[in-house]
């Protein structure tokens, strides 16, 4: 039994609904759980103890990534797809992915999960769906080890492609799966990794790909072995841009949302990745059934998709979440960015008041906690699980800022990663250094075998993927 004392921190996001933020407060933990919280608390006699000073210090919930792909991180910045729209980039890019192994799913998994521990993430759910013919099976347990040795609270998505390109899908059939080997694969992960209790460190969740990269019987099949199961959710992309509505009004003959309440997918256990072109009617749908939405920012922007509408859907009661998207359509796993990015991206055609600082934060806090079906994360309150960010404010970046310091933290750039990151009561992030990994080795690796890919793309291909698309 040991306890964390941060005295007299500056401020303190709490999420309480009553009084959300406090001001020179103390925060105590104990173990893996917040024991109290609140002004001068004191330390229980004779017991091991630590007391950080947090006086110029801001502490928040640790944010939580609802949506990844941790294996784009060996395809930031490639110059053939930087300026190439959702369905282009896609394309151009699966040729790359078909070239995926273990090593590399597990060191690009290392890669997105320092950088997101580093700014202040202590929750991630990520979308791994590329399984090159020819690998093993079990790519996925390669991201859920490396979160497991970093310390990240995991939510992976066992995710799936059987649709190829000879039946009209998106990617090439070197990438897709059988829909018997998807849900085997998909049953042996949950059996093996999901553990659906308070303060788990692992869920699994199901998620085939997309409206068009996957069937019909797919998307049916999986949500039936998902609720066979307990706390076992639905994730997939939705609604990212007018080329997937196209794509399913002329296959299928109805728009996304339709198609996908037709094959059993609405409801408090389904999140969609983007949800960037739901109309108004499918908004008071996703909110009337509790069907989640994880809000990407970057990566709309960086793909020219649009700004999804999430003032609104916050305001109609749809369950939304802040995520960083996958690395090769943000080139970033930091959620601070993100969340300084969705702060900005909404004032424009909905107003300047339509997303203000706090409500940033719930987003990426508790509203993301809602997305991912958990009550025991996203608030620092006695018993919610002991996830936190410590921010330094003692920087120039801040310096006349601090009459509102949980916002400078949005609205300025001071420090770009948190200075300490503790999960489930774990110090994981000490003094902006992550304490179980040498992120200079891990970027010289992790660049070495991200050449080896393009290299090796490049000869099976015959494309530049150095040069731009259409030079």
């Amino acid at each position: 039994m040991s306890y964390t004392m941060f005295r007299k921190a500056m401020v303190i996001l709490t999420n309480d609904p009553e009084e959300p933020v406090l001001r020179d407060a103390d925060l105590l933990i104990k173990d893996n759980k917040v024991l109290a919280v609140g002004k001068e608390l004191k330390l229980p006699d004779d017991a091991p103890s630590r007391v950080i000073e947090a006086s110029m210090m801001v502490i928040t919930p640790g944010m939580i990534n609802t949506h990844h792909h941790l294996y784009q991180t060996f395809q930031r910045n490639v110059p053939f797809v930087q300026d190439a729209k959702l369905f282009d980039w896609l394309t151009g890019l699966y040729k790359i992915w078909q070239e995926l192994t273990p090593e590399a799913v597990y060191v690009s998994a290392q890669v997105g999960l320092s950088e997101l521990l580093l700014s202040g993430c202590t929750t991630v759910a990520d979308h791994y769906y590329v399984f090159p013919k020819g690998q093993p099976a079990d790519m996925l347990d390669n991201t859920i080890r490396a979160a497991k040795e970093l310390g990240v609270r995991f939510h992976p998505t066992r995710g799936s492609m059987s649709m190829g390109e000879s039946q009209g899908g998106l990617p090439p059939d070197s990438v897709v799966q059988s829909e018997e080997d998807i849900l085997k694969d998909s049953e042996r992960v949950i059996k093996m990794y999901h553990d659906p209790e308070e303060f788990s460190m692992c869920r699994i969740a199901l998620a085939p790909c997309s409206p068009f990269s996957v069937t019909a019987t797919g998307l049916k099949e999986a949500a039936s072995l998902a609720r066979s199961y307990k706390n076992v959710r639905l994730h997939t992309h939705l609604a990212e841009t007018f080329d997937e509505n196209d794509f399913c009004m002329q296959k299928v003959g109805m728009r996304p949302l339709d198609y996908m309440e037709s094959c059993g997918w609405l409801g408090p256990d389904v999140w969609y990745a983007h949800g960037v072109h739901f109309n108004d009617e499918e908004i008071e749908r996703l909110a009337k059934t509790g069907t989640g939405v994880a809000h990407c920012p970057a990566s709309n922007l960086r793909l020219g998709s649009g700004i999804a509408r999430v003032p609104e859907m916050i305001e109609a009661g749809v369950p939304v979440g802040l995520a960083v998207d996958g690395s090769a359509s943000n080139d970033s796993s930091n959620m601070l960015r993100e969340a300084q990015l969705a702060l900005i991206v909404h004032r424009v055609g909905t107003g300047v008041q339509s997303m203000p600082a706090l409500k940033v934060w719930q987003m990426a806090t508790m509203g993301s906690a809602r997305v991912l079906g958990r009550d025991d994360i996203g608030q620092l309150l006695p018993g919610k699980a002991a996830d936190l960010a410590v921010w330094d404010m003692d920087h120039v970046g801040y310096a006349g800022a601090l009459h509102d310091p949980l916002a400078a933290l949005l609205f300025c750039t001071g420090h770009n990663y948190a200075r300490h990151v503790f999960v489930n009561g774990r110090q994981v992030v000490e003094n902006f250094q992550l304490t179980e990994l040498d992120t200079k080795a891990l970027t010289h690796k992790a660049t070495l075998l991200s050449e080896q890919m393009i290299q090796r793309a490049a000869a099976r291909t015959g494309v530049d993927y150095l040069k731009h698309l259409g030079d």
